[in-house]
């Protein structure tokens, strides 16, 4: 029996599981199983983490800037062996060491998703669906 794309009463030999189709909570087949369900959510969280992280760290490196340059100003130099060079050198470690992992875990991330994307970009998704409806341009400009 060849697969119509419409789920029928849902008892069919082709359906896993003694011939039970799996459905959704709304009742309709899934169109993505596991973790592709997941992949176009973790794509788009994952490049909003990359993109903010690196957006943080330019801004930590302007301001880690701009305080080694107001510190030389009175001839001092940032990479001194002084405890007030020190301290100016690692005021924004922490926030550095963190916007690195969260922007290696956004781009992991997205990459994953994006993967998976690509991977499953055959699959029809429960919006792909073809209702028989023809539409051209005329009418959507409604002539």
């Amino acid at each position: 029996m060849e697969y119509s794309g419409t789920a029928n009463s849902g008892t069919d030999e082709n359906y896993p599981e003694g011939g039970v189709a799996q459905q959704d909570s709304d009742g309709e087949r899934p169109a993505r199983r596991g973790l592709a369900r997941y992949a176009r959510p973790a794509l788009v969280a994952g490049a909003v983490i990359a993109v903010v992280c690196a957006a943080l760290l330019v801004i930590i490196f302007f301001l880690d800037s701009f305080n080694a340059t107001v510190y030389s100003v009175g001839g001092k130099d940032v990479t001194d062996a002084t405890d007030e060079a020190r301290a100016i050198r690692d005021s924004y470690a922490a926030a550095r060491i963190g916007g690195i992992i969260f922007l290696i875990t956004g781009i992991v991330l997205a990459a994953a998703g994006g993967l998976l994307v690509y991977r499953h970009r055959n699959e029809s998704g429960s919006g792909d669906e073809d209702n028989g409806e023809d539409v051209d341009f005329a009418d959507l400009g409604g002539r």
